[in-house]
């Protein structure tokens, strides 16, 4: 069991001045904002990242950044995955993967395969892989689901596929997730709403985004989750679950952005086609901000 990946893990945004370079500054300042408010382990490059609209120089600029201001205090986690299974395998060969305890690969997205698809892209994955793999399902971004079967299969047949971040939605699904997969395999919530819940049946806490603006709060809960003191823990989700709300209203991360900005961390621009937070939305989120 990888147990560098029970708890809270953060998708970390990219943070960029006005003219939409990186914020090499504000993104250390993230960094450091999260390993000094109780996160498990960060997770680089993630979708939170805007890592879609990010140049190979960027993205290695971002790489750098994190693992220099992380300086080793935490495992760290690399997402490398997309809908080219052979651009996908390149990638993991020609990255130094040196720094990162996993890496975090999503499902492929537009193409829509069929679930034997699904099982051998990342089965391509898997026998390239130096490091253990992070499945990665979000229905809501790729427009497939993996199934249960699917996922059972490749944790059976793969030992470096030993988790996955399941962003269904599913309750129903993520608790199948964790009563049919090996034991020492993770399930990882990757839906701030449902992480509680997950936690609760058995999964292995949360890749969050409202996590990384409420650091504290955030991996109390699941460490409660995770001790099965329910009433405390579900204390802290019903204070945080409208701040949840508000920061996937109009889009990631340009609510999570605006939650930055308020604390006076970064400022909230994000690159197009994503646009950020409407004024209304940002006057909701700096009210509960202040709350908390």
């Amino acid at each position: 069991m990888m147990k560098e990946l029970i708890g809270t893990g953060v998708a970390l945004i990219t943070p960029f001045n006005e003219d939409y370079s990186v914020d090499v500054e504000a993104l250390k300042r993230v960094v450091n904002y999260n390993i000094e408010n109780g996160i498990n382990y960060l997770v680089v490059l993630g979708t939170t990242a805007e890592s879609a609209t990010l140049s190979k120089q960027e993205k290695q600029l971002v790489i750098n950044t994190i693992v220099s201001e992380n300086a080793g205090r935490l495992p760290l986690v690399l997402g490398i995955g997309g809908n080219n299974t052979n651009a996908v395998v390149e990638a993991i060969r020609q990255t130094d993967l040196s720094a990162f305890t996993a890496v975090l690969s999503v499902s492929p997205y537009y193409n829509k395969p069929t679930q034997e698809g699904i099982y051998q892209h990342f089965s391509r994955i898997a026998s390239v892989s130096p490091k253990p793999i992070i499945l990665y399902n979000v229905p809501g971004r790729t427009a497939s689901n993996i199934a249960v079967e699917t996922v059972v299969r490749l944790a059976t047949d793969f030992k470096n596929i030993v988790a996955i971040k399941e962003a269904a939605g599913d309750i129903v699904q993520a608790m199948k997730l964790i009563n049919e997969t090996p034991d020492d395999f993770l399930v990882i919530s990757g839906d701030d709403m449902i992480t509680l819940p997950m936690v609760l049946a058995g999964g292995a806490g949360v890749i969050s985004v409202i996590g990384e603006g409420f650091p504290k709060q955030f991996s109390v809960m699941v460490q409660l989750g995770l001790q099965h003191k329910v009433n405390e823990a579900y204390a802290i989700h019903y204070q945080l679950a409208p701040c949840i709300d508000y920061i996937f209203q109009e889009g990631n991360p340009a609510g999570i952005k605006a939650v930055f900005k308020a604390k006076g961390i970064c400022n909230n621009v994000v690159r197009l086609p994503l646009v950020s937070a409407s004024k209304t939305l940002q006057q909701k989120i700096e009210d509960f901000v202040k709350l908390m």
